[in-house]
């Protein structure tokens, strides 16, 4: 059976890695790429924020499956809630 992940709105794609890396950082995983506009009130958990250079990428192999799954879960829950909110209005 063929996955179809696409993104059904692109122009959410920077939305989406940017909500990634901040809840990353508030469980404490790993550090925000520069330019995906960190946000200072992680900073100390963040680490450096100017380690990753634009473009390149950060080794991540020693995160579990859990804790990347985690922050996948935490995203969807998210974006349930904001809709459900969207709902009500």
């Amino acid at each position: 059976m063929a996955r179809n992940n696409r993104t059904v709105v692109p122009e959410s794609r920077a939305m989406l890695k940017q909500m990634q890396y901040e809840i990353a950082a508030e469980f404490g995983l790993y550090a925000t790429p520069s330019g995906l506009g960190a946000d200072t009130e992680f900073a100390s958990e963040l680490g450096s924020l100017g380690s990753m250079g634009a473009g390149s990428s950060q080794y991540l192999g020693h995160l579990t499956s859990r804790d990347n799954g985690s922050v996948g879960g935490e995203i969807t829950k998210r974006l349930v809630k904001q809709a459900e909110q969207g709902l009500i209005l």
